[in-house]
This record gives C-alpha cells, sequence and structure tokens, in this order.
C-alpha cells in the first residue's frame, strides 16, 4: 500500500502527458486554422471544396484509398535561383561574370552575393526560392504540406504509406477526369506498371447504341466491353474524380513559400 499512492501518479501523469501532448496542444495549434491569404495576392486559400468533390472525398475514404496513397508532401529545405531579366549596358561584362557565377541552389547569403554582383555589372536580376526535397523532385508537388491544405477535409486523408504516388497535388499533375476514370476502371490502360487494383464496380455495363453515350468511357480494345455493351462511371465514380481534380496545393502561403515560375 506504501507504493500505491506514486503508482496511481505516475499513471495519471502518464495519461494526462499524452493527452495534452497528443490531444490539447494539436488542437490549441490547429483547431483555428482559417483560410490564409495567397502571397502576393489578395486570394484566399484554400478555396472552399463544394458539390461533387465534397462527396468524393467520403468515396476515397470508403474504398480504403488512404490504405495506399499518402497526401503529405514533404520538403528538406529550401534554395535560392538567381535569375537574370535584363543584360543591362555592358553585356559582355555580365557575360564573362556569369561564366564564373552558380545561379542555382544557392543559400539565401549566397544569392544576395550574386545578385549584388550581377548588379553592380549593370544587369537586372531576380531572386526566386525554390522548394527542395524529394518528393519535390518526383513532381508530387510544389511545396510542403501544410495545415491549411486539409482545411475542408473530414476527416483529413494524410495515409501513411506510398504503395502509390503522393495524392495532395494531383489535380495539378493530372488534371483530365476522363484519364482518371480510365485510370480507375483499368489502372493498367493508362499507367503500364500500375500496381494499383481496378475499381471496376465503381462502373457499369449497358448496351450500346448506335452511337456512344456521352458519358461511356473510351476504353482500349484489350480492357473493352464485351462486344454491344458500353462501361459508363457511376456517381460515385465521378465524384471521387471530383474529389481528385480538387487536390490542387499549388499556392505559395506564409508558411510554406515559394516563387511560382513567371506567366508567358
Amino acid at each position: 500500500m506504501k507504493t500505491g499512492l506514486p503508482v496511481i501518479f505516475a499513471v495519471v501523469l502518464g495519461l494526462g502527458g499524452s493527452t495534452v501532448g497528443f490531444v490539447l496542444a494539436p488542437a490549441v495549434q490547429l483547431g483555428s486554422v482559417k483560410q490564409t491569404t495567397v502571397l502576393n495576392s489578395t486570394d484566399l486559400y484554400p478555396p472552399q471544396r463544394i458539390g461533387d468533390a465534397t462527396l468524393g472525398l467520403q468515396v476515397y475514404r470508403a474504398n480504403g484509398c488512404a490504405a495506399c496513397h499518402t497526401q503529405q508532401v514533404r520538403q528538406e529545405g529550401v534554395a535560392c535561383d538567381v535569375g537574370l531579366t535584363g543584360p543591362g549596358k555592358n553585356p559582355q561584362a555580365l557575360s564573362n561574370l556569369l561564366s564564373t557565377l552558380t545561379l542555382t541552389h544557392l543559400t539565401k547569403e549566397a544569392a544576395d552575393t550574386v545578385a549584388d554582383q550581377l548588379t553592380a555589372a549593370g544587369g537586372k536580376v531576380e531572386t526566386h526560392i525554390v522548394p527542395a526535397g524529394a518528393d519535390l523532385d518526383r513532381g508530387w508537388g510544389v511545396r510542403h504540406s501544410v495545415a491549411e491544405d486539409y482545411l475542408y477535409d473530414y476527416p483529413v486523408q494524410l495515409g501513411n504509406l506510398r504503395a502509390g504516388p503522393d495524392l495532395a497535388n494531383i489535380g495539378v499533375r493530372s488534371p483530365d477526369a476522363n484519364w482518371h476514370l480510365l485510370h480507375l476502371y483499368a489502372p493498367t490502360s493508362a499507367v503500364s506498371n500500375s500496381k494499383m487494383p481496378s475499381f471496376k464496380y465503381l462502373f457499369h455495363l449497358q448496351k450500346a447504341g448506335s452511337t456512344p453515350s456521352p458519358e461511356a468511357l473510351n476504353v482500349p480494345s484489350s480492357f473493352a466491353a464485351p462486344a454491344g455493351y458500353e462501361v459508363v462511371p457511376s456517381p460515385e465514380a465521378r465524384q471521387l474524380v471530383a474529389y481528385l481534380l480538387s487536390l490542387r496545393a499549388n499556392q505559395p502561403v506564409y508558411d510554406a513559400p515559394f516563387t511560382p515560375p513567371a506567366k508567358p
């Protein structure tokens, strides 16, 4: 009995500390997250997810997509690239200087030094913030994921296994709805080495008329429906694709800055 009280105290302390660390602290930090302003813009991010995209989140959840896909782009740091926007009055001197300088993947201090040298030589320069990391090199995103990305997701589908690619920015990488529908119906018809199982139960066969239905998939012959039939996506398939297309984490925000490429 003499040791009972310390044991109870230790248990309460352990459970209380875990609750504070894993429940209360994240709730305080992230529970009041709101839309934020896109850097150098008045636009709000993220936009509200509406219609089929909202329903598609539940289809994504019901089909266990988070078991094989993540929605969290990781970033290992940032670098700076210095770009020359004008040759100035002495292009030859500037050209000679450029041959001695490294302009990409610099630290902020090194980029400032290079920019000062080019400016002193008469050039006009811009310094761009460039996120760096393996996920970004794979083309899965343009910056790391932040809390605002999940503001309109309930529940959030972070995932922890990458049997397939990360989907945080799939709406930008693959914006074609028909491609996604075909990939769901016959994955290897869209990606030859795809490991994703077919979601044919989200589609149905219907008798084909004299002309194909506007909703019918254009399925390659090796995956085509039986003669006289066509493949039509169900409402759930369209909702799932709408959700995938809404995953567009491509805006620079305060807690994940980058310099967007200049528009042509």
